[in-house]
């Protein structure tokens, strides 16, 4: 149902707001560009940020709505079909959810965030309806469980606006639908933790939650553990990103719901902020001067979701000793305009495309789907601080290989110790 108003012309005037947020033409390094070239400000990035988010997420929110997801939304890998609506939905409230449940609380970017969270909440019904012409898998191959644990994440990080504010058959649905998933084995990688994850939330709920499941998976990936903030994905490791896509990430979302539970969880807890910090400090330097890094590893259609644990740190203040939130603010606004305004990152409908710099259907794994690249959105976790926070009132600040590469004072670099 179309909702016009004060909320939509709310919207209407917040991404029409002067210079300081540029158009974002498809094509156009626009006004991420713009923001390397002068002294941008965090009311400015926290504009910029906003206006993109709400770009990415339109055409799936919308879609939802409208209970026209699976038929609108353009898949990439037709045998990806029953997989991509939740890829898409899971992934992007993943990390919309900080800013729906705790952005601006004042003016027009109050207005727009009351409204996405509508919409965010809609999309939930739209997917976890038996009776939605949208109703999501969440229980056919294995990939459901990957992204019912992307949205049982997104609960833990909004559980006002994406749970408490749900009627109580779209709660009762939700519940249904992430406990449908137990029929799913994990393989015995980085997956261990999405049926934790989906425990997690469910004890969240207030229902019945299978402790064995947490326990399993918060022990074995422990055990993978290879030393300076780095685990292994299973018992090797790989020279990928998901120590920040999923295992810091999601092991400190599972400790933190659960981990009281446990003295065994919560001994680790401790450790495990340790280690995210450091790989955290990692992931700071990895952005170049120019705003790029290195395009290692797979899924790296994810695009900015590689910086996943980054952004989460900056947003539960946590930042390693040395690195501070200006910094990290100005790196991931660099990162997203040279990511996000690539040429070809939106197809003329504005529908996210399967690339890592613009569109390159090559790059991509036999398991990337449109609804893949929706992870991308977990670099806007910091939208969840207030404006009033650091991260966004303080100065701009060059991240740490601008520093250096600039001839300026940096810090040295230490492994972590144990």
């Amino acid at each position: 149902m179309e909702r016009a108003g004060p909320r939509r012309l709310a919207r209407r005037d917040f991404l029409k707001t002067g210079a300081s947020i540029a158009a974002l033409a498809p094509g156009s390094l626009g006004a991420f560009a713009s923001s390397q070239a002068s002294a941008a400000t965090g009311k400015d990035d926290r504009e910029r940020w906003v206006k993109m988010l709400v770009r990415i997420a339109g055409p799936v929110l919308n879609a939802l709505r409208e209970r026209k997801l699976k038929v609108s939304m353009p898949v990439g890998a037709a045998e990806r079909a029953r997989y991509a609506p939740l890829e898409a939905l899971g992934r992007l409230l993943a990390g919309m959810a900080p800013w729906l449940e705790n952005g601006s609380g004042e003016g027009q970017e109050s207005a727009l965030r009351n409204e996405y969270a509508e919409l965010a909440r809609e999309a939930i019904r739209a997917g976890t309806d038996p009776a939605s012409p949208d109703f999501m898998n969440f229980t056919e191959g294995g990939q459901p469980v990957v992204d019912a644990a992307f949205l049982a994440l997104a609960i833990l990080r909004a559980p006002s606006e994406l749970w408490e504010k749900l009627d109580r058959g779209t709660q009762a649905h939700v519940v249904a639908a992430l406990q449908s998933t137990r029929v799913i084995p994990p393989v015995y990688s980085n997956w261990l933790l999405f049926p934790a994850m989906i425990e997690a939330a469910l004890s969240r709920m207030g229902v019945w939650w299978d402790p064995v499941r947490v326990d399993y998976a918060v022990r074995t990936v422990d055990s993978w553990y290879k030393g300076d903030g780095v685990y292994g994905d299973g018992p090797e490791f790989h020279f990928d990103y998901y120590n920040s896509i999923v295992i810091h990430p999601m092991m400190l979302a599972i400790l933190d719901t659960v981990g009281k539970n446990s003295a065994a969880w919560e001994k680790l807890r401790p450790l495990e902020l340790e280690r995210a910090r450091r790989y955290a400090a990692i992931q700071e330097r990895l952005i170049s001067p120019e705003g790029t890094f290195p395009p290692v590893g797979r899924s790296l259609a994810y695009r900015t979701g590689a910086f996943h644990l980054l952004a989460e740190m900056a947003r539960r203040r946590e930042l390693p000793e040395g690195v501070s939130s200006e910094q990290v603010r100005c790196g991931l606004t660099a990162v997203m305009g040279r990511m996000m305004e690539m040429p070809g990152t939106f197809d003329e409908r504005g529908w996210l495309t399967i690339g890592f710099a613009g569109r390159q259907p090559s790059i991509a794994e036999s398991y990337i789907s449109t609804g893949s690249c929706y992870l991308c959105s977990v670099a806007w976790l910091p939208l969840g601080l207030p404006a009033s926070d650091p991260f966004w009132a303080g100065p701009e600040r060059p991240w740490t290989a601008k520093q250096i590469w600039s001839g300026e004072a940096a810090l040295p670099d230490h492994a972590l110790q144990g």
